[in-house]
């Protein structure tokens, strides 16, 4: 079977289709690689390195034949893991589409998987990612202060065939101070972009806008990309109207279960901009086992801080609908989805 080399438009088409492999090192497919990857790595890292200093320092050819004491005994482990997979039709890319991916193409090909390698490699990916960011997309925000159930709500949307993307899902953070509590390592700002990048390919075609959340540009430790942030702050806000007593009570349902003393270290980062008084008197509540009014305290300074950025748009009233409810439910779905249209017949 031939080996064949496709522009990245096309090598993303097959990722959902067939398994992909990344055979740059272990070092750099951690730090970040194309979503849905596996890393079948052709050198280790240390490897890489003695590699990479024999290609600048002695030469192409030298860089080969150490490059193939490295390869030939893992051979057969190679394919072997490539067979694990159970398809005989195979995506492969390196850094820039060279040698390594060449390499592991040709292995593969010769043991009789078809294989599709990247021209341009992940590099040319992370150009396909950046270029995304700056299409001007057709979005509804969702908004709310602090409980509305904002995060649920866009999963019933989708359910109801809205295209979505999660951004606190994609960063693992729920986007406040409280938001790593319980939740694995977040990714590299790089990885963030590449899994935004790839959910913004798949729906980017749909007739409707994509809902995403209100959300601050920076989340946790990763930052939306500038392009799309701007795109977001001058799209449509569908604002959840939710009492206040309602809202309390589904925060303090879903934060309440966290671990005691992770509360209390997140209300001291917030201290000076929370209050001495307030945080003090927040922490002696959770003490006390009274959650609710410890996060009724909370709330309230979230709530200022969520309007203060709500209000921080240009053309903020002719880009606010308010979306009356009278609680925290997935049924505010079909509220925000009839706002939704109205607004738009009224363009």
């Amino acid at each position: 079977m031939a080996i064949e080399r496709l522009s990245i438009d096309k090598f993303i088409l097959l990722i959902d289709q067939h398994p992909l492999f990344d055979v740059r090192s272990p070092g750099e497919y951690n730090h970040a690689h194309i979503p849905g990857a596996n890393n079948l790595p052709l050198f280790s890292d240390e490897e890489r390195k003695i590699v990479g200093t024999a290609y600048k320092q002695k030469s192409r050819e030298e860089a080969i034949k150490i490059g193939l004491d490295y390869f030939g005994p893992r051979m057969r482990t190679m394919v072997e893991e490539a067979e694990k997979k159970g398809s005989k039709q195979v995506l492969v890319y390196c850094w820039r589409g060279g040698m390594r991916s060449a390499g592991v193409a040709w292995l593969l090909d010769l043991y009789g998987f078809k294989v599709y390698t990247l021209s341009g490699g992940y590099k040319s990916f992370r150009n396909h990612v950046l270029t995304s960011f700056t299409i001007n997309y057709r979005l509804n925000i969702l908004g709310g202060f602090t409980g509305s159930g904002k995060t649920e709500l866009l999963r019933s949307l989708e359910k109801q065939a809205e295209p979505v993307i999660d951004l606190e899902a994609l960063a693992i953070h729920k986007g406040s101070a409280f938001g790593s509590i319980g939740l694995p390592p977040q990714p590299s700002q790089e990885m963030f972009e590449n899994l935004l990048s790839m959910e913004l390919t798949k729906i980017a075609a749909s007739p409707k806008p994509i809902w995403l959340e209100d959300e601050s540009q920076r989340i946790g430790l990763v930052n939306i990309p500038n392009a799309l942030w701007k795109n977001m702050r001058n799209s449509p806000v569908f604002f959840l109207d939710i009492p206040f007593e309602e809202r309390l009570k589904h925060i303090t349902e879903e934060y309440g279960k966290l671990d005691k003393e992770k509360l209390k270290e997140a209300i001291v980062r917030i201290k000076e901009r929370l209050g001495g008084l307030n945080a003090k008197n927040a922490i002696a509540l959770l003490d006390e086992g009274n959650t609710l009014e410890s996060f009724r305290i909370l709330l309230n300074y979230y709530d200022k801080f969520y309007h203060k950025s709500l209000y921080n748009r240009e053309n903020i009233n002719s880009l606010l609908e308010n979306v009356s409810c009278e609680s925290v439910s997935p049924e505010n779905a079909n509220l925000v989805i009839h706002a939704s249209r109205s607004k738009a017949a009224k363009v």
